[in-house]
């Protein structure tokens, strides 16, 4: 064997050493990202991992499988989908996020009949006016993947981020998604082309009392330019084409858009101190 290749060979040793040893299986056996990734129960989501990078992505954030995770605003699950095996295998735990206070139980229609992938979910809601997202104290980690607009929408921004914090050990962390406003101007406090600059997040997480660990260009997109007729959503993997309500365009032309891929978003991680 030469030099290179016995060198390479022992850092492939040591990064399997290194996971074992924060708690990881080795990558691709049961209970790692790479193998709930691969899962077929992932088969609706798969297509998008190319642009969301979602294995890296949850490692940034510093998951471990034995954590107690929330995550706010599932949506469709992609991120379930991945959370839900590996913490089930890891003996953590994961509750999951709605909107309204029926949420849970959508949530739980999507799920409950899969506790062989996902285990036992727990469920909670997040709006202007929700009491709180479990005990006091209790997360070990807090993701949210493109939703900090919906909060200034609502006018709630404040206070998800306060609630994050009063949900989170000390120590805790919190993973950010979003998508990555122009830095320049004002921000919109409704954010209603979908973006937010990036300062302007970091802001309502240091007000709530968290101090930033560290950001990642992991899924930036230069060829975004952040101006679109129906805001964010023009882009994969919406689309619109007619504002949100309002009868689709059958002629809306969408390749520009396809062309340029899905937004640039930004990808932070804080933590409670």
């Amino acid at each position: 064997m030469h030099g290179l290749s016995k060198i390479c060979v022992a850092m492939a040793g040591l990064a399997a050493l290194a996971a074992h040893a924060a708690g990881w299986p080795e990558a691709g056996q049961p209970g790692s990202l790479e193998w709930a990734a691969a899962g077929d129960w992932r088969t609706a989501h798969a297509a998008r991992d190319t642009a969301r990078h979602p294995v890296e992505e949850l490692k940034f954030m510093g998951l471990q499988p034995s954590m107690n995770v929330i995550e706010i605003y599932p949506g469709g699950g992609y991120f379930t989908s991945i959370l839900g095996p590996v913490l089930k295998q890891g003996g953590g735990s994961l509750t999951v996020v709605g909107g309204r206070p029926e949420a849970p139980k959508t949530y739980a229609e999507t799920y409950i009949d899969h506790p062989e992938i996902y285990g036992k979910l727990s469920y909670a809601y997040l709006n202007a006016t929700s009491p709180g997202l479990g005990p006091d104290g209790s997360a070990d980690l807090v993701v949210t993947f493109r939703n900090v607009h919906n909060w200034m929408a609502g006018g709630f921004a404040d206070k998800a981020f306060a609630d994050f914090y009063k949900a989170l050990k000390p120590g805790g962390l919190l993973g950010v998604e979003e998508h990555r406003g122009k830095p320049d101007g004002t921000q919109d406090p409704k954010a209603e082309n979908g973006y937010v600059q990036e300062a302007y997040v970091k802001a309502l997480a240091q007000k709530a009392g968290f101090q930033l660990v560290k950001s990642s260009e992991l899924l930036a997109n230069p060829k975004d330019g952040k101006d679109y007729p129906f805001g964010v959503w023009t882009l994969p993997p919406t689309l619109l084409s007619a504002p949100y309500g309002q009868p689709q365009d059958p002629n809306f032309d969408h390749a520009k858009y396809v062309a340029i891929g899905e937004a640039d978003n930004m990808l932070l991680l804080f933590r409670k101190p």
